[in-house]
């Protein structure tokens, strides 16, 4: 059994941050879940562009308000708290921030820990390191 609060991420490895947004990633791969659980924070007025390419995810808004396009079609969603959007066929797509903007996030396949976006909004494939699995296993 995994029991985690946030206030033990914060500060460490698993607390990773980028110029619009910071995410406490409180499953990673490491812990043999399948997937990855992020309490993500973005910040009021920045512009994200994200396009997961080896991963899918799931994003559950808890609060704040946010503008999500769709790059393909161009359709726009107003995502406010209670809202889900998944990502499910790869979606590039770009996430405008209009109040702070709180989300639960689920990524498959799961990150390792310290992934942040690289210029086209892609999050590396990596993979965890022996001694990682042999201590989530433990």
């Amino acid at each position: 059994m995994i029991v985690r609060r946030l206030n033990d991420v914060v500060g460490t490895e698993r607390d990773v941050s980028a110029p619009t947004w910071v995410s406490r990633r409180l499953l990673l791969a490491k812990d043999g879940m399948g997937f990855s659980l992020h309490d993500t924070v973005l910040h009021v007025g920045t512009v994200t562009e994200m396009h997961y390419q080896h991963h899918l995810e799931a994003v559950y808004c808890v609060a704040g308000r946010a503008e999500l396009t769709d790059l393909k079609t161009g359709e726009v969603h107003e995502i406010v708290p209670g809202t889900l959007y998944a990502l499910n066929d790869h979606d590039h797509h770009v996430l405008r921030v209009i109040e702070e903007f709180r989300s639960v996030c689920v990524f498959n396949p799961p990150l390792v820990g310290p992934e942040v976006h690289d210029e086209s909004g892609v999050y590396p494939v990596l993979e965890a390191q022996p001694e990682e699995a042999k201590e989530a296993s433990a």
